[in-house]
């Protein structure tokens, strides 16, 4: 039986978490010495941390993929288009064994852990359970995490046909935008079993710089439903407080100094202040993803009974800018609406 060897930075996070009062379980199948992970094959690397396949290589999926390559795993990427999943190789491949494969089954064959970050429910099933799924090509004992922003019904539909096989699934949606994936820095949100969930901490913390067990299946992507209708609501009243110290004629370098000291203060407003002012929006989160985003709150809302009165006329307007052609912008140009100039 293989054992896989955690590097020095894994274990210095450890020690941290250990401090913070936080149980990690370091093994994905049987118990093994601390800081190891009991694997499958002999035929790789002691050296090498995981094997580990990542699905979908767009602008969150490629830097977070590159992560846990640079973190020692050995990395199989997969992509629709190749040639994105061939220059991931070109430029993060660092000799431990690091390919692409052509379907997600490939991928998945004989890895630890599958990750996979795509568009949208119809695009999480394809990958996971389709033709060429990787869900039906895992082993027993391997996990699925989902780092994609979808229905909580699909998240328990993979948690169901994962348990079908003794395939751990976590749900995983991240916050934390573009530059969050590129630095490293993002928040993860995972529902799924706690003991699956502690398996797999290692490698989401290639990624992440928050990662918060929810609860059971689904509820990952339920907390990134809530990020989201906040988010939706704190743009919209930054985008209203700018555009009046605009027409105020207020200093807005001096007004954004004072407020984001004070109980205003947001990330928004830290991150986004200064690009609004500038009518500055080809960066960041599109906002037609924050539409289908905030689709799939509406839907989970009508199922479980919530209100969400305020977010109704946020999407409102991010239709409107949808339609006028603003869809690729970042969400922040929801001042668009308001700007005379």
């Amino acid at each position: 039986m293989r054992t896989v060897k955690f590097a020095h930075r894994y274990c210095l996070r450890r020690r941290r978490a250990h401090m913070m009062g936080t149980y990690i379980r370091t093994d994905f199948r049987t118990p093994g010495p601390a800081g190891r992970i009991q694997g499958a094959s002999n035929n790789r690397d002691s050296n090498i941390m995981a094997k580990i396949a990542f699905l979908g290589l767009g602008v969150m999926g490629y830097p977070m993929a590159g992560h846990i390559a640079a973190a020692g795993h050995e990395v199989t990427v997969y992509n629709r288009t190749g040639a994105k999943a061939e220059a991931w190789v070109a430029q993060h491949g660092g000799g431990n064994g690091d390919a692409h494969a052509a379907t997600p089954a490939a991928a998945a064959t004989d890895a630890d852990v599958v990750l996979s970050c795509v568009g949208d429910d119809p695009d999480v099933l394809e990958v996971a359970l389709g033709a060429d799924g990787a869900i039906p090509a895992m082993r027993a004992g391997a996990i699925y995490i989902d780092n994609s922003t979808v229905s909580a019904e699909v998240a328990r539909k993979l948690a169901a046909a994962g348990a079908e096989r003794g395939v751990g699934v976590l749900d995983a949606p991240v916050s934390g935008g573009q530059a969050g994936a590129e630095n490293g820095k993002l928040t993860v949100m995972v529902g799924g079993a706690e003991d699956h969930f502690a398996a797999a901490l290692p490698v989401m913390e290639c990624y992440g710089a928050r990662v918060v067990r929810m609860g059971e299946a689904g509820t990952g992507q339920q907390a990134k439903m809530v990020n989201q209708i906040c988010i939706a609501g704190v743009l919209q009243g930054l985008s209203e407080g700018l555009n009046f110290a605009i027409e105020a004629g207020l200093d807005t370098d001096a007004l954004l100094e004072a407020i984001s000291g004070g109980a205003a203060q947001s990330w928004q407003m830290v991150n986004r202040g200064q690009t609004m002012v500038r009518n500055e929006f080809d960066f960041g989160f599109a906002l037609d993803w924050m539409r289908k985003d905030l689709r799939i709150c509406f839907e989970e809302a009508e199922r479980t009974g919530a209100t969400l009165p305020m977010t109704e006329i946020v999407a409102g307007y991010y239709d409107e800018l949808s339609a006028a052609g603003h869809g690729r912008n970042d969400t922040s140009a929801l001042i668009r609406r308001l700007r005379k100039s």
